[in-house]
């Protein structure tokens, strides 16, 4: 049985110009060079390749052929230029890889499975686990084991692993039943026993923010600041395409358990909250107060963090319907100067597709 391992905070990017250290490891190394490439930017050439990562046209070539016979490349239509012969695009294969992710929740545990290019094949929402039996999770291991049925034929070694967003933040660990934490602590091993494949775990803020990086609104970016809309306020700080995670790290109130609060003071229905992928009603003055709220605790911790770096991007990611990110970045932009804020891409779970990218970051990517 594989050990358990505990992805870090894994950056996407390549730099400019990098190469690997020895003989034995430059190919391994190259080829996730290329790889970590072709995820930032679809249908690129040999050549692109070849500027983009210092390698020489012969090295390219080997490990593009290496790449297309494992399945994890493939060749696009051949583009014909002014001048010269054509080139060939080349990007992921989408059937390449696939992997798991879970996003374990105060009231929620979401699954999904996604593909090489981030592709939802399998998404579900299930309750926690009885508290009568906090350690068994055979609803959830049976959930896994459904999607991973629905691969195509012959596509079950092409899985890379199940990912892992588990919360740390010890107000929303409190928000749920006694005993949550540990049950938590159990889930990877008690996965890993059951399905035999490697699991990597990671915070689930830190997760969340990953797969934007990889696959969502953060793609392109090298510095932004990525806040979390869930039971409470998360943020994190992204520099170099290094996601800075502290354990000390405070989350704020003004999360969607303060929205629930204020509308069931005024006697309003709150189960729509929680409902992933839901349109929200109106909900009326309570909901554009905590928005007003919530916009005034995103502006603070930007100008907290300006006073020390030059942060101009905001990314507001959250499971709520993308209509209130999309309302949350404009308000937000019209209070703060010179702002560049986007609404995260990731639906209906970000923290379980950031879960899912953990496996891709680990087996696929390089640190820089």
């Amino acid at each position: 049985m594989p050990d358990m391992r505990f992805a870090p905070p894994n950056p996407i990017r390549i730099a400019d110009r990098a190469s690997g250290m020895n003989a034995v490891s430059v190919r391994s190394y190259n080829e996730r060079l290329v790889l970590s490439l072709l995820l930032q930017n679809k249908g690129l050439s040999r050549m692109e390749i070849g500027n983009r990562t210092g390698l020489s046209a012969q090295t390219v070539s080997v490990i593009v052929r290496s790449l297309e016979q494992e399945g994890l490349v493939v060749k696009g239509e051949a583009v014909k230029g002014r001048m010269g012969p054509p080139t060939i695009p080349l990007s992921l294969n989408p059937e390449g890889a696939y992997s798991v992710g879970i996003s374990l929740g105060h009231r929620h545990t979401d699954v999904v499975m996604i593909d090489f290019v981030g592709q939802v094949k399998f998404y579900t929402s299930l309750p926690l686990p009885d508290e009568s039996d906090p350690t068994n999770h055979s609803k959830l291991v049976a959930t896994v084991q459904k999607a991973l049925a629905l691969l195509p034929n012959k596509q079950e070694g092409r899985m890379a692993g199940i990912g892992i967003a588990m919360p740390e933040d010890q107000e929303e660990l409190a928000l749920g039943p006694t005993g949550m934490a540990e049950r938590f602590e159990a889930i990877g091993k008690e996965i890993e026993d059951a399905l035999g494949m490697e699991v990597y775990v990671q915070n689930d803020i830190t997760a969340a923010a990953a797969g934007e990086s990889m696959f969502g609104a953060a793609k392109s970016l090298d510095d932004y600041l990525f806040f979390y809309i869930g039971a409470r306020l998360h943020h994190r700080l992204v520099l170099n395409h290094q996601i800075f995670h502290s354990r000390t790290q405070a989350s704020k109130p003004a999360g969607l358990i303060d929205l629930e609060q204020r509308l069931a003071a005024s006697g309003t229905p709150t189960d729509m909250l929680w409902e992933r992928g839901a349109a929200w009603p109106a909900f009326g003055e309570e909901r554009s107060r905590w928005l007003q709220d919530c916009v005034a605790e995103l502006k603070s911790s930007l100008d907290s963090a300006s006073q020390f770096l030059p942060v101009s991007t905001v990314i507001v990611s959250s499971y709520a319907p993308k209509e209130v990110c999309v309302e949350i970045t404009e308000t937000l932009k019209s209070v703060c100067d010179a702002i560049d804020a986007r609404p995260g891409e990731l639906h209906p779970s970000p923290k379980a597709l950031g879960a899912a990218s953990l496996p891709f970051s680990s087996k696929f990517t390089v640190e820089v």
